[in-house]
Parts: C-alpha cells; structure tokens; sequence
C-alpha cells in the first residue's frame, strides 16, 4: 500500500476544494441572474434607479465569481456561469435600450464578445414586452423606437455569421430574435391600423353633428 492513503487524501482534498469552489459558483450565478432579473422587471415598471441598484448589485458579484477564474478556469468557463454572464448582459442592454442611454460595450460590462451577442439577443424578447405595454398605454411612438431598435439587433445578429463553437450557439437565438421581432410588427401594425380607423371614425362622426 506505501502512500496510498496519502495521495487519496490529497485527492479527497483536492475534490472538497474544487467541489466548495463549484457549490459558491452556483449560488453566486443564481443570485446573479436573480439580480439582472429584477432589474429588468424594475425597468419595466420605469422605477430606473431600482433597476441601477441592482444593475451595480450584478456587477459587484460578477467581480467576485472572476476571482475564480485564475484558480479553477474549467468551472468559471462552465455553462451556468456563462449563462448567467449572460442574463448580465441583456439586464444592462435592457436598461440602455429602454432609457435611450449610450449602450455598455463588451469592455464595460466585462464579458466575452459571444457571451455579449448572447444577451443582445435575448434582449429583443424584453423589447418586444415593452413595445406591447407602450401600445396598452397608447404611447404609438415610443412603441416604434422599441421596434426599430429590435430591427438594429437583428441586423447585428445576422452578420455573426460563424462557427456555434465561436459564437456560442448564436444563429439559434438570432432565429428566435427574428419571430419575435415579425410577431411584434404584426402587433404593432395592426394597432396603428386600429388607431387609424378610430381617428377615421370619429372625424366621420364630427363631420355628420357638423352637417
């Protein structure tokens, strides 16, 4: 047997680290996400600096999980971190795009290019909520900003045009991008029509009391 027992303790010492360090990763990545989360509902509810709060609160823990990066490569570089670097990115998109700010870069928010492109696509999805709620409250114009900002995004997407292994699965999300930016013209057309139809119906209705 000789040192046997001592290289399996070495092991079993080893596994407790990388297994503490993969446990913290996690619960950093859910509290990360959660945060983006809820600055993207805050947004929506227009309450900015709440969405800012937890905008710098993501930040902060971001920073954290780097520190990890050094030491364990091969966990910090694992799905659920990445996927949550992503909620990262589209949260900060959000915000810009909704409060008409000068969008973060890639090197302002720390991410890597793919895991950018990631985020400015699921972002279209959260335009597309916000156009629909400027409908409902009648807001016609800000509506169509909403829309020809998707159309933007989607015109970024397509010129991605590489390997998924570089991208990281990015032609898929920027089909979806596409639906969701075709359903909400086709909701956003057929409102305008409405609108026009009712402003059409009333100058009728005034010019018959006028008659």
């Amino acid at each position: 047997m000789h040192n046997l027992d001592e290289i399996a303790e070495k092991i079993h010492h080893s596994f407790d680290t990388r297994t503490k360090a993969r446990d913290e990763l996690l619960n950093q990545a859910r509290t990360l996400t959660r945060h983006c989360a809820n600055a993207i509902r805050a947004i929506h509810r227009e309450s900015v600096e709440e969405a800012q709060q937890h905008l710098s609160e993501a930040r902060s823990l971001m920073n954290r999980m780097r520190q990890i990066e050094t030491v364990y490569p091969d966990l910090f570089y694992a799905g659920y971190t990445q996927d949550s670097f992503k909620e990262f990115a589209e949260a900060n998109l959000t915000v810009a795009f909704i409060q008409n700010t000068p969008l973060p870069s890639p090197e302002d928010l720390g991410l890597e290019y793919a895991t950018y492109l990631q985020g400015l696509a699921e972002a279209a999805g959260e335009l597309r909520r916000r156009c629909l709620d400027l409908l409902l409250k009648e807001n016609p114009a800000e509506a169509r900003r909403m829309l020809s900002i998707m159309d933007d995004i989607y015109a970024v997407l397509v010129t991605m045009d590489y390997p998924d292994a570089i991208t990281g699965g990015l032609r898929r999300l920027t089909d979806l991008a596409r639906g969701i930016i075709e359903r909400t013209r086709g909701d956003l057309t057929l409102s305008l029509r409405q609108e026009h139809l009712e402003k059409s119906l009333l100058a009728f209705e005034e010019r018959l009391k006028n008659a």
